[in-house]
């Protein structure tokens, strides 16, 4: 019991860490976009470093175990293109024809996905705090991004929002995989490397378009290169992030970890607050709080359905 408590409190560290990390990649691309850079070529070059910084990591944490990764190959790539392409570049897409917080709403209903998906998959059927947890969780969720009335939905932007949403599903999926025998470290770099390939042909062949500049960017109200933030984006949202992430998700899950994962909407929330002056309403704390219940919620719904004491 005392291995569980400890395994899922690391598990919860390491989720808050990972989605922390995520969060500030609202913040940096933000700066550099203002400064002249694409979007696409932003999220590309945060993916590029990524791969690059986790390749040699990722290799000496294999410990020359290449059956592993060739036993693996399929969840690699399956990471790379879903978790990582396909959801960087649909939910471009979807911010070019809805409101940012009416495409992150849509692309964060992913918890539901995998509880849809463990139980007819895995015939894992949720309890009933399970989908308590996770209709406080996304009711918090909604009240984080301040949704207001009378938004224009566009029918092709909720395609694009609802295909980041199955590439989010696939991340926390895959992530919690236990069947991978792959150090998360070998997983992250592997599946990143794949994305970077993905995110940069699909800019030759223009799906995502590609503009850079080395004008100074401004962040924080502070000026600087180029570099820093990019560099940041590398190491920190992409690098960090993903490894934080897939070491979470074994511990937790793909539920838990799933709805971990929506506190990743309230650090973005405080980071624009801390960075930008953004400040946080009310109701977006309000939703904050209602976040960290549901997945309490859900975890012991979780811990009760496989006889475990919940930890927390």
């Amino acid at each position: 019991m005392v291995n569980t408590r400890t395994r899922t409190s690391t598990g919860l560290l390491l989720g808050l860490a990972s989605s922390a990390a995520f969060a500030l990649s609202g913040v940096l691309a933000r700066a550099m976009i203002d400064s002249g850079w694409t979007a696409g070529a932003t999220v590309t070059l945060r993916i590029t470093l990524g791969a690059a910084l986790l390749v040699v990591p990722g290799i000496i944490a294999l410990r020359g175990n290449w059956n592993a990764l060739r036993r693996s190959w399929s969840f690699v790539l399956a990471y790379g293109v879903l978790a990582v392409a396909t959801c960087q570049l649909a939910y471009f897409y979807a911010v070019t024809y809805l409101q940012v917080g009416v495409a992150l709403l849509i692309e964060y209903t992913a918890p539901v996905a995998v509880i849809g998906w463990m139980w007819l998959r895995h015939r894992q059927r949720p309890g009933r705090l399970t989908i308590l947890g996770a209709a406080v969780a996304l009711a918090g969720l909604a009240l984080v991004l301040d949704l207001r009335g009378g938004v224009g939905i566009d029918a092709l932007g909720v395609v694009w929002a609802l295909i980041a949403m199955v590439g989010a599903a696939a991340y926390f999926v895959i992530s919690a995989d236990d069947r991978i025998d792959l150090p998360p470290l070998t997983l992250a770099a592997g599946g990143l490397t794949i994305g970077a390939v993905g995110l940069s042909l699909a800019g030759l062949v223009g799906l995502l378009p590609m503009a850079a500049t080395t004008d100074a960017v401004t962040l924080a109200g502070r000026s600087m290169a180029w570099w820093v933030p990019a560099a940041l984006l590398g190491v920190v949202t992409a690098a960090l992030a993903y490894s934080l992430g897939i070491a979470a998700g074994r511990r937790l899950g793909s539920r838990v970890m799933s709805f971990v994962g929506l506190s990743e909407v309230l650090f973005a929330v405080l980071f624009a607050w801390a960075a930008l002056a953004e400040l946080p309403t009310s109701g977006q704390l309000l939703g904050g709080g209602l976040i960290v219940v549901g997945v309490i919620v859900v975890r012991s719904g979780e811990a009760s359905t496989r006889g475990e004491e919940p930890v927390i």
